[in-house]
């Protein structure tokens, strides 16, 4: 349960920073409703985006092998620009934000919140190990410990390095002696 609640909060604020930043960017209104508009996008985000992608992806998937690698990247970009459109629309239909104009109010919108998704996706590990420990302070809760905090075993550690090279530590010593 705390793990949604630190990535539905977290996710809010990155939403509602998004929002604002439309209404600034763009014509659309967002401005006290970006509360409510950050609450409905999340919820769309964290539950509708991942059913419409796949729906799309399974629709173009039909033809994928007909395409060649730039067409599919291009058929890729299209299709997340479809769902963050959807998000997009969704979201105006249920919060108080107006749009008028066509580029400006629906399609401009939608490629602000994928530059705004990718800036997430590239931070999301860190804003929600800094939510969760600011949710633990909060509740009075034992913080969990991360995997930085953990100190793998000698085993582990072999382990990883014969994921890294293919070689165990016999296998290495054995090529460290003929060289």
């Amino acid at each position: 349960m705390k793990k949604w609640i630190v990535r539905f909060v977290s996710l809010l604020v990155f939403n509602v920073v998004v929002l604002l930043l439309i209404g600034w960017l763009t014509p659309a209104r967002v401005g006290w409703s970006a509360l409510w508009a950050g609450i409905v996008m999340t919820a769309l985000v964290i539950w509708v985006k991942p059913l419409v992608a796949k729906w799309f992806g399974s629709m173009a998937a039909k033809s994928a092998h007909e395409r060649t690698k730039a067409g599919e990247w291009v058929v890729q970009a299209m299709l997340t620009l479809a769902v963050a459109f959807v998000v997009w629309i969704l979201t105006v239909l249920l919060s108080g934000v107006s749009v008028s104009g066509w580029f400006w109010g629906y399609v401009a919108p939608p490629v602000i919140l994928l530059i705004g998704w990718a800036i997430y996706a590239a931070i999301d590990d860190k804003v929600e190990a800094q939510a969760s420990s600011l949710y633990d302070k909060a509740t009075g809760g034992t913080p969990a410990v991360t995997e930085d905090a953990a100190a793998p075993s000698a085993a582990e550690r072999a382990g990883r390095r014969e994921l890294n090279d293919g070689l165990t530590d016999e296998q290495r010593k054995m090529l460290d002696d003929l060289g």
